[in-house]
């Protein structure tokens, strides 16, 4: 890994990365949370934004990280690949050792490379494509989250053993998240003797889905997997429902949003998602949970815990070094384990985690989900 002294120049004037700070003092330690804080996935940086405030509060109460209070510093790339590498080199020019993101995986797919080259420790609680990773040698990227190839085979084995459909669908918004994950579903489900009848991509941020709706219903399918975000399947859901098509819907973490209610409506009963098991049911979380709700906050969202790790993993990282440097810490979590609320983890070589579970939550036109049985 190379580093270099000199950060990269960022075009300070693209309106790209809204930034908020206020002016840190000598003893504080900053950590960048980057992620969509506007456009259409607005919630999930607000996800985990309350997973890394909420691990502050709760560091900074105990006396900080050796010796210095933390604070964050949100960076909005909107979701977009161009954005990542704009938001980075702000990152990086405001002199930033650590971030918490980016949540998207195609921003982070675009962003993990400036972090790497510069020694800033990236740790994303949400960015589950293997694209993040693969093939790159990175030493300073590391997640909290799964990989779609864990997520994908875990989707595709449930639709296999538990519904055992007669063929199905499967659709993606062509982007690096959706498409991934849909691709491994439908390799995985092929492996199983599951007839695939339509691999299809949408267009993200379309209105009218009526035509793919059509090839649903022609298509014979009993049962439709999407890859993608929760705007695009609660448009699929509701405008299928009204056309009359009569299958059930599974999706990824991405689609579990308690927004998609107010854009499926009642179509949203039953859907089923992938998420990461609920943390705030083992009993050793219950002052992490208080902590939540004592704010007013939801640790039981999709990315919550897993922000709330991350941030926890980069604050053992300082501790264990014994100093604020980015690449020692790096070195650090690639060699140590760190007990966080989503369980003891640890990192291989390239920054994944060696284990994660996803459960198959049943999504209710209430908003709440259980954990299908």
């Amino acid at each position: 890994m190379k580093i270099r002294v000199t950060p990269v120049a960022a075009a300070l004037g693209l309106a790209a990365g809204m930034l908020i700070s206020s002016v840190a003092s000598a003893d504080t330690i900053k950590i960048a949370i980057a992620g969509p804080f506007t456009g259409a996935l607005t919630q999930y940086g607000d996800m985990v934004k309350e997973g890394v405030d909420t691990a502050i509060e709760t560091i900074n109460a105990s006396g900080g990280v050796l010796g210095n209070q933390l604070e964050a510093v949100v960076m909005d790339d909107a979701c977009e690949p161009k954005q990542g590498p704009v938001v980075a080199n702000r990152v990086v020019n405001e002199k930033i050792h650590y971030v918490v993101g980016h949540v998207c995986s195609g921003a982070t797919i675009a962003a993990a490379p400036v972090y790497n080259t510069e020694g800033v420790v990236m740790v994303s609680p949400s960015a589950t494509s293997p694209l993040v990773t693969d093939g790159k040698n990175f030493d300073m990227i590391f997640r909290t989250i799964g990989r779609d190839d864990q997520q994908g085979p875990a989707a595709a084995q449930f639709i296999a053993e538990k519904i055992k459909p007669t063929s199905v669908a499967v659709l993606h918004d062509k982007q690096s998240y959706g498409q991934g994950i849909a691709t491994a579903v439908k390799n995985d489900l092929e492996k199983a003797g599951i007839k695939i009848v339509l691999f299809e991509g949408i267009n993200a941020g379309d209105s009218d889905y009526s035509a793919v709706i059509t090839k649903l219903k022609s298509s014979g399918a009993d049962f439709v997997y999407y890859g993608g975000y929760h705007p695009e399947m609660g448009l699929l859901l509701r405008q299928g429902a009204e056309q009359g098509l009569n299958v059930k819907f599974m999706g990824p973490e991405g689609v579990g949003n308690p927004d998609i209610n107010a854009i499926a409506g009642p179509a949203v009963e039953g859907m089923l998602v992938t998420l990461p098991a609920d943390f705030t049911q083992n009993p050793d979380n219950a002052a992490v949970v208080k902590a939540f709700k004592d704010k007013n906050r939801n640790p039981g969202g999709a990315f919550q815990l897993t922000a709330y790790s991350a941030l926890q993993s980069i604050a053992t990282g300082i501790k264990g070094v014994g100093a604020d440097d980015p690449v020692k810490v790096a070195a650090w979590l690639h060699g140590n384990a760190v007990k966080t609320p989503i369980g003891e983890i640890a990192w291989n070589q390239q920054g994944d985690l060696k284990d994660f579970k996803f459960d198959i939550f049943t999504w209710h036109a209430d908003g709440s989900k259980t954990v299908f049985k």
